[in-house]
This record gives C-alpha cells, structure tokens and sequence, in this order.
C-alpha cells in the first residue's frame, strides 16, 4: 500500500527545490511547502530521547513509549509542529497518536494514557528543536 501511495504521488506531482522551499506541481495547481530543518537523523535522536523518558501508565506500570512503539509516531508527528512552538507540538503530537486496547477494539489518544507531568517532559525534549 505504502509503495502505491508513494508510485502515485511522484506520478503526479514533481518536486524542484528553491533554496529553503519546495515547489510541489501537479497538472492544475502549485504548492509550496517550508523546508524541514529536521531531517532523519535527528528524527531518531528525538525519538530516542522521547523513548528513555516518556510512558504510558497503567495501574502501577510504566511502559516506556520506545518499549511500546510509539517513540518514533510520537517523534514523527511532533516535528511536523515545530513552528508552532514546542507546546502545540507537544499537545498536538500526544493527540495525534492513537493507541490501540484490547486488541484493537478501542483506541485512545496518547495524552489521555500518560501522566500529566509527562507533557512537560515533552515540552523540554522539544524546546531545543522548536527555536
């Protein structure tokens, strides 16, 4: 599916890079997208730093975001917020993320499964890449 989804949109879009933007065309319309300063490995530095820091609590467990797979969701949807600063980032990031129970019968956003001291341990990983 991942594949298709990638075939398709370099069918049909074309990307050239302007300095610090890109220019994403297709038949009928431009787009122009920022440039990410962020690039991979930085997105695994900060998914490393979330995963050691962050959890999910569960009566009296602590499952660490990393142990759980969701470290780098987490890193990944963060990033895309950097410019809003690092408290949207945070607050959007930790919505964002769905986490499946029960087998995947319920899921229930990251922020309501962590405990609320941990948004400000995410704030302080995400400061230094928000400036």
């Amino acid at each position: 599916m991942v594949k298709l989804k990638k075939l398709f949109f370099h069918q049909f879009f074309h990307f050239e890079k302007v300095t610090n933007l890109s220019l994403v065309t297709n038949n009928r319309k431009n787009y122009v997208f920022m440039a990410t300063s962020i690039d991979s490995s930085q997105i695994n530095e900060l998914a490393v730093s979330i995963a050691d820091r962050l959890f999910i609590q569960v009566g009296n467990w602590n499952l660490y975001l990393g142990d759980a797979g969701l470290a780098k969701d987490l890193a990944i949807e963060c990033q895309a917020n950097f410019d809003q600063g690092a408290n949207v980032a945070a607050r959007k990031g930790l919505e964002t993320i769905q986490v499946k129970l029960g087998g995947g019968k319920t899921s229930l956003p990251l922020s309501k499964l962590i405990p609320p001291n941990q948004f400000f341990d995410l704030e302080d990983i995400l400061e230094p890449y928000c400036r």
